[in-house]
């Protein structure tokens, strides 16, 4: 912390400079006439660049709200915007609280507006419901296997001694499918529950793990589907379970297949986030490793349910690969989020990168 003498004058701006809120000062032509360094991480600008220039070329972002800027201006009324997004073209919308406040600057009308990033907030928060959504969940399917499992028992038991009763053909056909649709309940029993042993940790590569996949998922398809690799070689090892982070790559990878059909892109990407929080945990430093397809996307509806189980757009298919891999990877202290829309899905699993 730096300590400033009482004798030394502050400076409005470096005041200005020290707020974690996007200041922006405007003028009655609505031209910018001041902002702070929030501002300039938000927005991605320069405050050189951006001073004495319309709104609208100094902040692409606020450009459509320009009509409702010069209403507060001529009105002097202000007005409050809760989770407003804002986007330039090329860049990724932000989600911001605004508050909008006329002032007499020198005798002249202008504005101070007052903007407040949500995303992280926002994430954090969607992040926690999606784990205690994902642990009731298990705790469900947990309470139901119990009470499946037992009479399935019963069941299967109940028809091998039938069989052993009337050992003739015509009995032992009936007795055959009764066991087999018994095995078969059981099995999708078990894999509902997934994993039922604690991750073997070990110092590994990541892309090895992702480079063992893109094989597997290779040799599987018809060789219409492009795999684009977009490695950071500097990440370090992370301690997990080699097959189960195996088991949870090929799961998201293999749902991306199949929502382009059989033509399409896959990217592969690492990544790594500092001070990235999960589970209301915040981590010095996590891996991010992204599988991305150009298919048709998700509807929004589905995406707040596909990491619930038997949940599935597909006729032939079993709903559990995406639950299961949430649930390897949130074993291993991490999380599983997914963005869509048409073109363009990412699936992106957070683990934390523990010191060696």
């Amino acid at each position: 912390m730096k300590f400033i003498p009482r004798s030394s004058s502050v400076r409005p701006e470096d005041v200005l400079d020290g707020l974690t809120t996007a200041v922006i000062g405007l003028d009655e032509q609505l031209c910018v006439t001041s902002l702070n360094s929030a501002c300039e991480n938000l927005f991605g600008i320069s405050r050189k660049h951006a001073i004495g220039a319309p709104l609208a070329e100094a902040i692409p972002h606020l450009a459509p709200h320009e009509l409702r800027l010069r209403r507060s201006l001529d009105n002097a009324t202000g007005f409050i915007e809760r989770e407003l997004r804002l986007q330039r073209v090329g860049d990724a919308a932000v989600t911001v609280d605004c508050t909008v406040t006329p002032f007499i600057l020198g005798r002249k009308p202008g504005l101070l507006m007052e903007v407040q990033a949500l995303d992280r907030h926002l994430r954090i928060s969607r992040d926690e419901l999606l784990l205690a959504q994902h642990q009731a969940s298990r705790e469900l399917i947990r309470g139901m296997a119990h009470e499946i499992k037992n009479p399935l028992g019963g069941i299967r038991g109940a028809a091998q001694l039938l069989e052993r009763e009337f050992p003739d053909s015509e009995h032992r056909e009936y007795t055959r499918v009764i066991i087999r649709e018994v095995d078969r309940l059981q099995n999708l029993v078990n894999r509902m529950l997934g994993p039922n042993r604690a991750p073997q940790k070990n110092w590994l590569n990541i892309h090895e793990v992702l480079e063992h996949v893109r094989q597997l998922v290779q040799a599987e398809s018809s060789g219409d589907i492009a795999f684009l690799r977009d490695y950071d070689p500097s990440i370090p090892e992370v301690s997990a379970d080699r097959e189960q982070m195996i088991q949870a790559v090929l799961n998201i990878v293999r749902n991306a297949m199949q929502a382009i059909g059989g033509e399409g892109t896959v990217t592969l990407r690492s990544r790594t986030r500092r001070q990235f929080t999960i589970a209301a945990v915040r981590h010095k430093l996590v891996v991010q490793i992204d599988i991305e397809d150009d298919g048709p996307g998700i509807a929004p509806a589905m995406l707040e349910k596909i990491f619930y189980p038997m949940i599935t757009t597909r006729a032939e298919g079993t709903g559990l690969g995406l639950p299961i891999a949430q649930y390897l990877i949130h074993s291993h202290g991490g999380l599983v989020e997914c963005k869509s829309r048409p073109g363009c899905t990412v699936f992106s699993l957070y683990l934390p990168l523990e010191s060696t």
